[in-house]
């Protein structure tokens, strides 16, 4: 161990005081991450929102121009390239109730019964449901650089100009 810290010693001697080690592997691919960490500072620095998404996309097409044949892009090569963790939830979802399928085989049963009481013929019976949007959905997280205090979106200023999506369907297909 004395060792490594005497190859160590001019490293060691340009660090800050509070740095605690030197654990942690070297980059793979510096001049992809490199190019990467630019394009993400362009974008940001033009309000564009940057999910990790698009982070895997743009570093697959970089290295492809870079002639990178074996690098993936994967969710964990992204997580150790933004070193962030996981703070949030994103959504949350509802469980089923434990009696649900005696519920929908009621309810099979309640709708073939008033159909059958109506006299109604498949073709005028419809389903519809509606659906109100926006149209502009801006993303409510993006990657910024650490220790910005603000942290804006562009937007086309129409994230609140609301119109219906109407769903419909008969049940004769």
């Amino acid at each position: 161990m004395v060792c490594r810290w005497r190859q160590q010693e001019d490293e060691l001697r340009l660090t800050r005081k509070t740095k605690k080690s030197f654990h942690g592997r070297k980059t793979r691919w510096p001049k992809l991450e490199d190019r990467l960490y630019r394009w993400i500072s362009e974008q940001r620095a033009g309000g564009q929102s940057v999910s990790t998404v698009a982070i895997c996309i743009q570093a697959k097409a970089i290295a492809n121009e870079l002639h990178i044949q074996e690098f993936q892009a994967g969710a964990s090569w992204c997580f150790h390239f933004m070193k962030l963790s996981i703070r949030t939830r994103t959504t949350v979802c509802q469980q089923l109730p434990a009696d649900y399928k005696e519920r929908l085989a009621g309810f099979r049963s309640y709708c073939k019964r008033k159909i059958t009481e109506k006299n109604k013929q498949r073709h005028c019976i419809v389903n519809m449901d509606k659906v109100p949007l926006t149209f502009d959905m801006p993303l409510t997280r993006t990657v910024e650089h650490t220790g910005m205090l603000t942290v804006p979106i562009r937007t086309t200023g129409n994230e609140k100009t609301p119109f219906t999506v109407v769903l419909g369907v008969s049940s004769n297909g």
